[in-house]
């Protein structure tokens, strides 16, 4: 069973304004004092039901921009290539202070060709003991839904493709 969505988020058409307040040029989701991520978000994981023309269907809406999947949510990521990426964009992944936020697997899909991740960036997820694996965007969504279905501890970060 699907969590219900946010009051900021309705079903039908796109609801990429709901997930605005952490869009490009915006500040990422960061951990609050009780452990859960700020700004509109959708509650819970979901499958990610198609992807391309610049944003992702999933739970019965659509978003345009990048995702950051957590098993406690779905929010907006700045993100807009993988040049975009670095420690800051990813804190709430690894700081991993909530119960929700905690991963052992991160997949980052990076477009729409496999771009090999930053070395520093590499560290910094095996320093936290969280196996990290770049991938295309497609395969990436491919491979969040299997390792969804299985109820696995996983999260990824989606760039969008057009």
């Amino acid at each position: 069973m699907r969590p219900p969505p946010c009051p900021a988020i309705r079903r039908g058409r796109d609801r990429s304004a709901a997930l605005k307040g952490i869009g490009p040029g915006n500040a990422a989701p960061t951990s609050g004092a009780s452990g859960t991520m700020a700004a509109p978000h959708l509650p819970g994981a979901a499958p990610i039901d198609a992807y391309g023309n610049g944003g992702f269907r999933f739970a019965g809406m659509s978003h345009r921009g990048s995702l950051l999947c957590l098993p406690d949510g779905i929010w907006a990521s700045p993100v807009v290539s993988v040049t975009d990426l670095d420690e800051s964009v990813l804190a709430p992944v690894l700081a991993g202070e909530g119960p929700g936020t905690a991963v052992g697997h991160f997949l980052i899909g990076t477009g729409k060709e496999f771009v090999p991740l930053a070395p520093a960036l590499r560290a910094a997820f095996r320093n936290r003991g969280i196996a990290v694996e770049p991938m295309s965007t497609g395969a990436a969504v491919r491979t969040w839904n299997i390792l969804l279905s299985e109820r696995r501890r996983i999260g990824a970060l989606l760039v969008a493709v057009d």
